[in-house]
C-alpha cells in the first residue's frame, strides 16, 4: 500500500465529511500528524486541485470532487451493478429474485433471475406491483419516509392516495402499514406474506447510492406454500448480503472508520 496516497485520501475524506472547512491544525489533531505533514497533504490537494483554500486560510473539498463523481455516477446503471449479486443470490436460495425501483404507489421491476423450480413466483421485467404490497416496496417507502411518526404518516397518505385489499392480508389501514414500515427499518428488511398474491410471498432489503439514499431494492420471491417459518429467515442474511454488496458497488459505506482508526489499520507513520 502506498501510505502516502492513502493519508491524502484519508484527509480528503475527512474534509469533504467535515460541515465547516478544517484548519491546519484540526487535520493534525484529527490523524496524530505533525503540524508540518499536515500542511503538506493540504498543499498537495490544493495543487491538484481537490481542495480549496478558504477566505480564512481553513480547507474545503472544493467542486473537482463533484465533477467526477457526477462522472462515475453517470455511468452507473443499478441492473448492471446488481446483476451478478442477484445471480449469486439466485443460485443460493432458488428462489426468483427481483431489482426494483419506486414508480409513485408502485415499484417497477428492473431485472430479474428466475427460480429453477417447478413451482416459481412469476413476473416480468417491466411489470408493476403496489408499494406496499410487496416486500421490495415497503423497502423503498420505509427507508424514504420521515422519521417521525405524524410526518411519516402525512407522507404516506399523499404517496398512497389509496390502500387497496388485494388479498385478505392487504394493509388497508395507514397506522398499520406505518407501523410495519417502521419495524421495516429497524431490522432492515421487509417482509411480504401474500399481501399483493396470495400464493406469493417475499423478502425484501434495501439498495443505497453513494450518498446514502435508497435508489432500489432486491427482492426473494416465493411460492407462499414455501415460505415457512423455518425457510424464510434462511433467506434473510444471503439477500442482506446481495443488498449491501451492490450498495457498495454503486459507492455506499455504512461505516466510516475513523481516522486514527484507519490509520493503526495501515500502520501509517505519524510523522
Amino acid at each position: 500500500m502506498d501510505k502516502t496516497l492513502a493519508k491524502g485520501l484519508l484527509v480528503l475524506e475527512y474534509l469533504v465529511n467535515s460541515k465547516t472547512p478544517r484548519s491546519v491544525s484540526d487535520v493534525a489533531q484529527a490523524f496524530s500528524l505533525v503540524p508540518s505533514n499536515a500542511h503538506r497533504t493540504l498543499k498537495t490537494l490544493t495543487t491538484l486541485g481537490y481542495v480549496r483554500q478558504a477566505a480564512d486560510s481553513r480547507y474545503e473539498p472544493s467542486l473537482r470532487l463533484f465533477e467526477l463523481g457526477s462522472r462515475v455516477v453517470g455511468a452507473l446503471d443499478i441492473r448492471h451493478v446488481a446483476h451478478q449479486a442477484m445471480a449469486m443470490l439466485a443460485a443460493d436460495t432458488l428462489e426468483t429474485i427481483h431489482l426494483v425501483v419506486r414508480d409513485g404507489d408502485h415499484v417497477v421491476y428492473l431485472d430479474k433471475v428466475d427460480s429453477p423450480q417447478p413451482v416459481a413466483a412469476y413476473s416480468h421485467i417491466g411489470g408493476h406491483a403496489p408499494a406496499q404490497c410487496v416486500a421490495s416496496g415497503k423497502v423503498l417507502l420505509a427507508f424514504s419516509m420521515p422519521d417521525q411518526e405524524a410526518q411519516g404518516l402525512a407522507w404516506l397518505k399523499k404517496t398512497l392516495p389509496a390502500l387497496q385489499a388485494y388479498t385478505p392480508h392487504s394493509h388497508v389501514k395507514y397506522k398499520s402499514l406505518l407501523d410495519d414500515l417502521r419495524e421495516v427499518r429497524d431490522r432492515g428488511y421487509a417482509l411480504n406474506r401474500g399481501e399483493w398474491r396470495a400464493d406469493v410471498s417475499g423478502l425484501g432489503a434495501p439498495v443505497f447510492d453513494g450518498r446514502g439514499h435508497v435508489v432500489g431494492a432486491l427482492g426473494i420471491s416465493l411460492p407462499t406454500i414455501r415460505a415457512t417459518q423455518e425457510r424464510l429467515p434462511e433467506l434473510i442474511e444471503p439477500l442482506r448480503k446481495a443488498a449491501a454488496a451492490t450498495s457498495a458497488l454503486l459507492g455506499y459505506r455504512s461505516g466510516v472508520e475513523a481516522p486514527e482508526l484507519v490509520f493503526n489499520t495501515i500502520g501509517m507513520s505519524r510523522a
